[in-house]
Formats: structure tokens, C-alpha cells, sequence
């Protein structure tokens, strides 16, 4: 019995700190939504022992009858006054919570638009005239409100990043909002909350937070055009991306491969994840996803590429692992 009530102890503490714990958090958004958390907590709880102790006190330990008087005080005084006034403070205090939620963002701008079953994210520094398109993956900076518009391409999504903030739904032919706040440098992981399909599970994304001064270099390498092949393997590997049609639907700048409907591909290995997040950006499993993407996530459109030569699956992968 004892080591049952330990295990079960241990499993809810398992999920107080995380990459994806809303317990855990990173930012002064995701700080709110955790206060309030435990500020309801503390208050259900002592809602809960009051009511309880006075039903015990009441059957156990002094079960004499009461006068009508003191029935009326006992009834009314614990079981309607003391529960409205505990649930009305804790009222007030969460809707005083809520215009946090909807703060303004200030200087940097991103839109970021869901598709299935994967995310267009694009920056809009403050005065761009064009942005800087990535996917699959969101960098925020520290000490400053960054303004998220959100978009979705055919079914609703919902953007969630626990460590930093509540969630937000994204519905199509609709633009919402919200704006997030980090404080704490980190790689943390964001998440689908609306069921959008049979992959649904497997629509996330790295989130991840760095220092202005870094997150500024980051950016202004990822405007860059693609880095250009150094070897033969890797220039072989762009001539099968490009041979096989890949620039049909990929985006590579600085190369002919101008599509808009997949991720854009020009810094796809500087990103943390593969697919969505639900693959290590390594060249095994860059190679496996492009052989047939369906195995990892039902439903994908990417078609499988499972009919090319071994020689050149490694060397497309080669290539795409060499555009930091």
C-alpha cells in the first residue's frame, strides 16, 4: 500500500516541471495562468476540508440535534455564504488575471498560419517591409511582448506553448491574436489543442526563446539566402530536391525552388525538430521522413520518396541537412 500511494504520488509531480509543463513557467504569461492555478487550488481545497470538516463535525463528532436556529445559521452560514464568498474572491481574482492575457505586443510581429499538419510561421520585425518566412518552429526573444497573429489554412487549430501562455484558437478565414512574454531562455515545445485531423497528436513545434542580442543574429541569419553545396554529395542532393520536383512545393531562397504550399526549406537544419516536432533533426531520421513521411504521420501530403536510388536519398538528405 505504501509503495502504491508513493507511485501515485510520484506521476502528478511528473508533470510540474518540463518542456511542456504548465507548472514549469518560462514567461510572464504562462506565471499568471500558473498563480492562478494555485490560487484556485488553495481556495477549492479549503472550500473542500470547510464543508467536509463541518459535515463530519456535525455526523460524528457532536450528532446531537440542533435547535432550528442554529441549524438555519449552520446551513446557510457554511453551505451558502462561506462557498459564495470563497468562490466569488476567487472569481474576482481570476477575471482581474484576464486583460493580462491581451496585452498589447510591442516591436516584433509573427504570423503564424496552421496547416495539417504543419505550422508557416513569419516574422515581421517592427518597420519590415517583407517577412522572414521559417516553419515548424517559433523563436521568441526575452524582456520584451512579442504580438502573435494566428491564421488557419482548412480546419480550426489551436496555438499552444504551456511554458509560456495560455492557448489560442486559429480558425479559418478568421485572424486571432495573442501576445506572449518570455522571460526565461530555453528550447520548450508547443502543441496542437484542437483536434484538426487523424495526425493531430503529432502537430507540435519547438518554441524557443533566446536574448535579444541572440535572437537578433538568429534572425538576421535566417533572412539569409541557402547556403550554397560544398561538396559533391550535397550538390548531388540538390540536383535530386530539384530533379524530383521537391521546388514544387518548397520554398529554397536563392535557388529555383519557389513553392509556397509545404515548409519553407532554406534553414531547415538550423531548426531543433523534424516534421512538426515529432523527429531529431538528424540525417537518419531526415532520410527516413523522406522515404515515406505517411509511417510517422497519417495523413501527411507529402508523398512518399521511397522509389529513389539509395545513393540518392542519402544524398538529398546530405544536401537538406547542409541549409543552416
Amino acid at each position: 500500500m505504501r509503495r502504491a500511494a508513493a507511485a501515485l504520488t510520484i506521476l502528478p509531480l511528473g508533470g510540474c516541471e518540463g518542456v511542456q509543463s504548465v507548472l514549469d513557467p518560462a514567461g510572464r504569461d504562462a506565471q499568471v495562468l500558473s498563480d492562478l492555478f494555485w490560487v484556485m487550488l488553495i481556495g477549492a481545497v479549503i472550500l473542500w476540508v470547510a464543508l467536509n470538516g463541518l459535515i463530519f463535525f456535525v455526523t460524528r463528532i457532536a450528532p446531537q440535534p440542533l435547535s432550528r436556529k442554529g441549524a438555519e445559521a449552520l446551513i446557510i452560514g457554511g453551505g451558502i455564504v462561506f462557498p459564495t464568498v470563497v468562490l466569488a474572491g476567487l472569481l474576482i481574482y481570476a477575471l482581474s488575471e484576464m486583460p493580462k492575457q491581451r496585452a498589447e505586443g510591442e516591436g516584433l510581429t509573427l504570423r503564424v498560419t496552421g496547416h495539417q499538419y504543419w505550422w508557416r510561421v513569419e516574422y515581421w520585425p517592427d518597420g519590415a517591409e517583407a517577412p522572414v518566412v521559417s516553419a515548424n518552429e517559433v523563436r521568441l526573444p526575452t524582456g520584451q511582448r512579442s504580438e502573435i497573429k494566428l491564421n488557419a489554412e482548412r480546419v480550426i487549430h489551436s496555438f499552444w506553448i504551456p511554458t509560456l501562455g495560455g492557448k489560442t484558437d486559429m480558425i479559418p478565414g478568421r485572424e486571432t491574436r495573442m501576445s506572449l512574454e518570455p522571460e526565461k531562455p530555453g528550447v520548450y515545445r508547443g502543441q496542437c489543442t484542437e483536434f484538426c485531423g487523424e495526425s493531430h497528436a503529432y502537430m507540435a513545434f519547438g518554441a524557443v526563446v533566446m536574448t535579444p542580442e541572440a535572437f537578433d543574429d538568429w534572425l538576421a541569419r535566417e533572412a539569409r539566402d541557402a547556403m550554397t553545396p560544398e561538396t559533391e554529395t550535397e550538390r548531388r542532393g540538390r540536383e535530386v530536391f530539384l530533379a524530383e520536383g521537391c521546388g514544387g512545393c518548397h520554398r529554397v531562397r536563392g535557388t529555383a525552388a519557389s513553392g509556397n504550399v509545404g515548409p519553407d526549406l532554406t534553414h531547415l537544419a538550423g531548426r531543433t525538430t523534424l516534421a512538426a516536432g515529432i523527429l531529431p533533426m538528424s540525417h537518419a531520421a531526415l532520410r527516413d521522413w523522406i522515404a515515406d513521411p505517411a509511417a510517422f504521420k497519417p495523413g501527411v501530403e507529402m508523398p512518399a520518396y521511397d522509389h529513389l536510388a539509395e545513393r540518392d536519398l542519402d544524398a538529398l538528405a546530405t544536401y537538406l541537412m547542409s541549409l543552416e
